[in-house]
């Protein structure tokens, strides 16, 4: 559909008609990504699926709920395809490796089955570039990463001390020390580090350091960082130090940081799991059908049933992320 449009379909419909009337032949007319038919290009193929010239197949990676429309999907049956598994796609690879004549580590196997996220074209061509890349014939975990261009980002680019000294400033704040605190602070402002460098980092930590065992520390942490451009450098550090003095000696948690990154993990280890259908959004009729939303009990209504409710993927409705501190 990216490539066609409607005298592609005359066309198609035309070869169609003319089997059916010299070879008694059935015709099939599959149409790739057809969500990028536009609603004049689908009406065009609605009277010849209803005549039965054609039995239509299109394929999407879209919700046809939207994209395609609603005569043309009421005359239609809806199949959902399901990413593949670890299991199939690990025939698909075992295939691949063969065809190339190549091996793969089994921690370079793991990576490849993680990063395909149940599609297997991208198995396959992250394989074939691994392939190229491998010397030796058998593929490890670095070439894997590299073909898939999974690279480890560095964030010290030179200029060790300027890296050192953010370091301390944040560790100060976190130790909650108010004197290391301002003390780095005046090093890095008056050797003419960027203030909103500073600031910036400043705000990371009020989310990630104080988080909810002072939600307002955000609040003037974002202050300072606005009251800046207000204000500019000659009298700028005034608001610096007020917002570093006040991190310092703010009570600390990072739970909710720690909460992310449990969750974070979970999906890497799991991979995008499908989200229970009760909490799935429902607004055609053909996702109710799909039970979209089915058995949700709403909160307001109904708040200890609810309550009882599992909201996480059913792999996971036994994790917690959130831990929450004293």
């Amino acid at each position: 559909a990216v490539l066609s449009g409607v005298k592609d379909i005359r066309e198609a419909v035309s070869r169609a008609q003319r089997a059916w009337k010299y070879e008694q032949k059935k015709a099939i007319l599959f149409v790739d990504e057809i969500h990028r038919f536009n609603k004049a290009q689908q009406d065009a193929l609605l009277p010849h699926v209803e005549a039965g010239t054609i039995t239509l197949i299109g394929a999407t990676t879209e919700n046809p709920s939207f994209e395609v429309i609603g005569p043309l999907l009421s005359r239609s049956r809806v199949f959902v395809l399901q990413p593949l598994g670890h299991t199939q796609l690990s025939v698909v690879l075992l295939r691949g490796m063969d065809h190339l004549k190549v091996t793969c580590d089994p921690a370079a196997e793991k990576l490849l089955l993680d990063y395909a996220d149940g599609d297997a074209r991208r198995l396959l061509n992250t394989l074939e570039v691994a392939a190229h890349l491998s010397q030796s014939g058998t593929i490890d975990l670095e070439t894997m990463a590299a073909a898939a261009q999974q690279k480890t980002l560095l964030y010290d680019k030179g200029g060790e001390e300027h890296y050192n000294l953010i370091s301390a400033f944040i560790k100060s704040m976190r130790a909650s020390d108010p004197d290391a605190t301002v003390y780095y602070l005046a090093r890095m402002y008056e050797a003419g580090e960027d203030p909103r460098f500073l600031a910036r980092r400043m705000v990371i930590f009020a989310g990630e350091d104080v988080s909810l065992a002072d939600p307002q520390a955000l609040q003037v942490a974002v202050a300072a960082f606005q009251g800046y451009d207000i204000v500019g450098r000659a009298e700028g550090w005034i608001l610096l130090s007020e917002a570093a003095i006040y991190l310092a000696k703010a009570p600390k948690s990072n739970e909710t940081y720690v909460a992310y990154k449990n969750a974070k993990a979970a999906i890497r280890e799991s991979g995008p799991l499908p989200v229970p259908l009760h909490l799935r959004n429902a607004p055609t009729q053909l996702m109710k059908d799909l039970k979209y939303g089915a058995n949700y009990n709403y909160p307001h209504d109904k708040p200890e049933a609810a309550q009882k409710q599992d909201y996480l993927p059913e792999d996971l409705a036994d994790l917690r992320f959130y831990h929450q501190k004293n």
